[in-house]
């Protein structure tokens, strides 16, 4: 069977679950899903299909040592006074547990009914905090991803080394301080602080950052549809680094309801290389200049409405963004890009998962800086882990089909704040499809032509939203291969 047959094939595989997936929950369902531990009190005495109602009473939590409760019940879609019935309410049990999961603060979280007082009744909520405080040792190739550093004999001097240091969670609002020093092939520092909630309301935020990186290698164009590197050693100055970037960014964040935010940012950057980048490629910036200063403007709205963020099998979500670099000849670029995810049951356990990802750079000359598309970010093709197409617009379509196979939990071994470690494993199918647009005159195969890859993979998923991904892809250039990936993803 050729590639064609195997991309029809795997393509009709995808159609029964766009045509009759549901995205609805029975009651029974929702009950499920609250928690495997979770019990309605006294509930049986209640038709779910009669007119009664119930009011929410008090709201109890217990398990927060560190997370302020006013931010656990900023989450919730119920707050004391409510009236709603018995099946709404546990619809927003489950929406509630969702959202506290979904904060990156918990490892567990159990909504249930406490208490009746007649047709009042009080909620208790059961939290386990994560560690917040979480320094890493950082040991990373410079390369884009495994299989980039795969293709230079994993090359041990190759790595950047350093540590991360995290602290969830800094005051108990769910901010959040982020330091990190990286030494060996590129010397990068950078700190940041970000407090979404910071006015009473809970509704305004505010984020500040600033870093500073020193590379002696950097991409400056792409060759045969990879990344092209020049190393300040190959070339013949007394310059110690190739490449020299500094940024600040303040940011704004407005969230007015559970599920919808905006983010607003501001920030200047100033970006040096060496005088070698431009005799390699004369168009790496505008006009041929070494050194680009410029502001940047970005405003993000997002809408999310999934189960899981790190691993979603039910729901949907959508963002918006909106950037603007530059305001001079030097530096021009107004892009638009959007993605949007939906993910929807099919029962016995299988989940179809799909997301539809756009851009567009306007005006379409732009420097080789400024066209990175795809295999940068939320635009990497599986099976094409080796290469990067250029553009100035593009989009891609990614489809997943997976059945759990494994649901269960042990025993911790490890110092970690939790006594069980969750493991789901899912089996799937994949195809991912897509364009990318780049002015005339192009250099590179995959620009201006439709690209899709194909093929199988296992995920496992685990505590701290890890998500393991091995993947056997097909390409459209008849390459095939094992890729490995550790990302949270769909």
């Amino acid at each position: 069977m050729g590639r064609k047959n195997y991309l029809v094939v795997v393509l009709l595989f995808f159609v029964p679950g766009i045509l009759f997936a549901r995205n609805s929950f029975s009651l029974n369902n929702a009950v499920n899903l609250i928690s495997s531990t979770d019990s309605l009190p006294s509930a049986a005495s209640f038709d779910s299909t009669n007119d009664h109602k119930l009011i929410v009473g008090d709201i109890y939590i217990t398990g927060n040592k560190k997370t302020r409760p006013y931010i656990i019940e900023r989450e919730l879609p119920f707050k004391k006074g409510d009236t709603l019935s018995l099946q709404d309410l546990t619809q927003r049990f489950v929406t509630g547990r969702q959202q506290l999961i979904n904060t990156q603060l918990f490892h567990e979280v159990v909504i249930y009914i406490k208490k009746f007082h007649g047709f009042v009744t009080d909620i208790q909520i059961e939290v386990k905090e994560r560690w917040y405080i979480i320094p890493l040792p950082y040991v990373k190739p410079v390369d884009r991803n495994f299989s980039a550093w795969a293709d230079k004999g994993y090359k041990l001097d190759r790595l950047n080394y350093g540590l991360k240091f995290y602290y969830d969670n800094f005051t108990g609002r769910n901010d959040k301080l982020k330091l990190m020093f990286i030494t060996g092939y590129t010397h990068q520092y950078s700190i940041s602080y970000d407090q979404p909630y910071a006015d009473n309301s809970l509704k305004h935020g505010f984020g500040a950052s600033a870093s500073y990186s020193a590379v002696k290698e950097l991409n400056v164009s792409t060759v045969n549809n990879k990344q092209f590197f020049l190393n300040v050693d190959s070339v013949d100055n007394s310059n110690k680094y190739i490449n020299e970037l500094f940024n600040v960014t303040l940011s704004y964040y407005y969230r007015p309801a559970i599920y919808t935010r905006h983010v607003f940012r501001i920030g200047y950057t100033v970006n040096k290389v060496d005088n070698s980048v431009l005799e390699h490629n004369p168009k790496y910036f505008p006009n041929g200049s070494t050194s680009m200063s410029y502001p940047e403007f970005s405003y993000t709205w997002r809408y999310q409405n999934i189960d899981y963020m790190a691993y979603p099998r039910i729901g949907k979500a959508t963002e918006i963004n909106f950037l603007k670099r530059g305001f001079s000849q030097e530096m021009n670029l107004w892009q638009l890009a959007a993605k949007y995810t939906q993910a929807w049951p099919l029962g016995w356990k299988l989940f179809y998962v799909g997301q539809l990802n756009g851009a567009v750079k306007l005006p379409f000359d732009q420097p080789y800086y400024n066209q990175r598309l795809i295999g940068y970010g939320d635009f990497s093709f599986r099976g094409l882990e080796k290469y990067v197409v250029d553009g100035v617009a593009g989009v891609a379509a990614f489809n997943t089909i997976k059945r759990e196979i494994i649901n269960t939990s042990f025993d911790n071994f490890l110092p970690l704040s939790t006594s069980r470690i969750p493991l789901q494993v899912f089996v799937k199918t994949f195809t991912d499809i897509g364009y990318s647009y780049s002015k005339p005159p192009v250099y590179n195969s995959l620009q201006n032509s439709f690209l899709y890859t194909y093929g199988v993979g296992l995920d496992v998923v685990t505590f701290y939203d890890l998500v393991f991904r091995f993947e056997y892809s097909f390409n459209q250039l008849g390459e095939k291969g094992l890729f490995f990936h550790l990302r949270n993803d769909f």
